[in-house]
């Protein structure tokens, strides 16, 4: 057995594969000692080869023998074990989004992220549900039962949330508002995925790619299909554990 960790800054990920096919999957949050958790994964599966990305890959690698692929390599090669013509790739976690763009051969040729800024990530969509008073869930679902939607002039986290309250106290429908966030989301991630370049179809990974409104944003926006993965939380980690299966292999 192979496994793959994915060390996130919100959520440790974990895939284990036999003979290529996925045989466990997990997706829980982080705790103060995340690579304690990923330890515990280890001893738990005994894996053969294991490899650890993430932000946390090099503290595991410090207490455990893993090797480590960066998140960039790992979430091009779990995309293509989905979608094996996939050419870009977009993956917006907890705490930073990035655009990765393949050549024929699925190497990586060019990507983008953003990871100084809350904008554009998971984070920055659950401090805009919070001040509505939504949960994500509910956030979702307001966003997708309105057309209406309002320009959001800011796309920093502290003066989002600024406004957002000025529109509410406005007297703007929370779901209206709640619309316009996902809109001025979806189009700052367009910009990202224009600039990188894309092809006849965008794959959508990472916890945000659960939103359906934003995966319908995103269409709308860029004018391709958007291809989401069954478990859009836990590419990276597949990378990661299908680099253990090579690694394993070359031996």
């Amino acid at each position: 057995m192979k496994v793959g960790i994915d060390l996130g800054s919100r959520t440790i990920k974990v895939v284990a594969l036999k003979q290529g096919a996925i045989t466990f999957h997990s997706v829980v949050e982080s705790s103060f000692e995340p690579h304690q958790q990923a330890l515990r994964y280890l001893a738990e599966h005994t894996p053969t080869r294991a490899v650890a990305t993430g932000y946390g890959r090099h503290l595991v690698q410090q207490h455990a023998e893993v090797d480590v692929i960066t998140e960039i390599k790992a979430h091009a090669m779990g995309a293509r074990y989905f979608f094996p013509e996939c050419r870009t790739i977009l993956d917006v976690g907890g705490q930073d989004s990035k655009v990765i763009a393949l050549n024929e051969a699925g190497k990586v040729h060019n990507f983008q992220m953003n990871d100084k800024c809350a904008a554009g990530t998971g984070r920055f969509l659950e401090m805009m549900a919070v001040s509505l008073g939504y949960s994500m869930a509910e956030f979702s679902a307001a966003a997708a039962g309105v057309e209406q939607a309002t320009p959001i002039n800011s796309m920093c986290a502290v003066f989002a949330e600024s406004e957002v309250v000025s529109l509410k106290n406005s007297g703007m429908p929370p779901a209206e508002i709640a619309r316009s966030v996902h809109l001025a989301v979806a189009n700052r991630l367009a910009t990202m995925v224009r600039k990188v370049g894309f092809g006849d179809h965008l794959v959508f990974s990472g916890g945000v790619a659960n939103n359906k409104v934003m995966v319908a944003l995103l269409e709308q926006e860029l004018g391709v299909p958007v291809l989401v993965p069954d478990h859009p939380s836990i590419v990276g980690a597949l990378g990661a554990a299908l680099q253990a299966e090579l690694l394993h292999a070359a031996l």
